[in-house]
């Protein structure tokens, strides 16, 4: 369900916003709980033999939090997240959560995962939020604003302009992802990068969308998985699409880049063969 233009005028962002932020400090409460934790309850959720997709009870705690507080301040929107059922709402918009993005890295302690949080409709997320409750950083998109929140204040968001692809600075999670064909297109965008780094999970996007990296090229992913970053990257300056230029709301591949030059670039490379 699309929700009109002049219903979309009507919407207070800010207390959206207000809403996202409730629902980021009652994840962050159950994640930090268990982060580091030497008693973390690991489970793999695939039954194949030599799959490993985990989970622990801090994702299934801090998704279950997000969704008490959504059923007291949104009751009329619908839910999409990560470990839970599905909710189907009446207003038009769905909360689409991510309660810990990166399980991987929270696994061994790494501080590049995140909690996600959008709002979309049916042409996609309207605003999001990336949270790092352990560094403390709160990635910030949508109509109006792009910014970031620290300790030490709060700062505009803004992504690199210019950048060539000899120059340019990529993050992603291959290899441990994606198929042999995917696996060949990104050799070939990371081969004529200058740097490639591997395992940042959504801290990348965040550093696409603070003028840190150029691109994020990625696979298999779920509609959890991107729906905050591309409203933050996009509100930042940036561009996130598939690997074909098209919507990249609903998971899959997706490249994220920090401005139109370096993602028609990246995308003449992934198209190459």
């Amino acid at each position: 369900m699309r929700i009109s233009d002049e219903r979309l005028a009507e919407i207070d962002t800010r207390d959206l916003f207000e809403i996202a932020d409730t629902l980021a400090d009652a994840a962050a409460l159950e994640t930090l709980a268990h982060f580091r934790s030497a008693a973390l309850d690991i489970a793999n959720k695939q039954a194949t033999a030599g799959t490993f997709d985990p989970v622990t009870q801090a994702d299934r705690a801090a998704e279950a939090a997000m969704r008490a507080v959504l059923e007291r301040a949104r009751p009329r929107d619908g839910i999409l997240g990560e470990e839970l059922d599905r909710v189907e709402g009446a207003s038009g918009l769905t909360w689409v959560l991510d309660p810990i993005d990166g399980t991987r890295a929270y696994m061994i302690g790494a501080p590049t995962w995140g909690t996600l949080i959008a709002l979309c409709d049916d042409d996609g997320p309207l605003l999001g939020l990336i949270d790092q409750p352990f560094t403390g950083e709160r990635w910030y998109g949508g109509p109006g604003r792009a910014d970031i929140r620290r300790a030490s204040g709060t700062e505009p968001l803004g992504t690199r302009r210019g950048t060539v692809m000899e120059d340019a600075l990529l993050c992603s999670t291959f290899p441990e992802v994606g198929s042999d064909e995917e696996r060949a297109a990104f050799q070939r965008v990371s081969q004529a990068a200058r740097l490639t780094r591997y395992g940042m999970d959504c801290y990348a996007y965040g550093l696409v969308a603070a003028g840190c990296v150029d691109l994020v090229v990625e696979a298999g992913l779920q509609a959890y998985d991107v729906c905050a970053p591309i409203a933050v990257i996009e509100a930042a300056g940036g561009i996130v699409t598939d690997w074909e230029g098209g919507r990249a709301d609903g998971g899959g591949r997706v490249l994220a880049a920090a401005n139109p030059q370096i993602h028609q670039a990246a995308l003449e490379l992934l198209n190459a063969a």
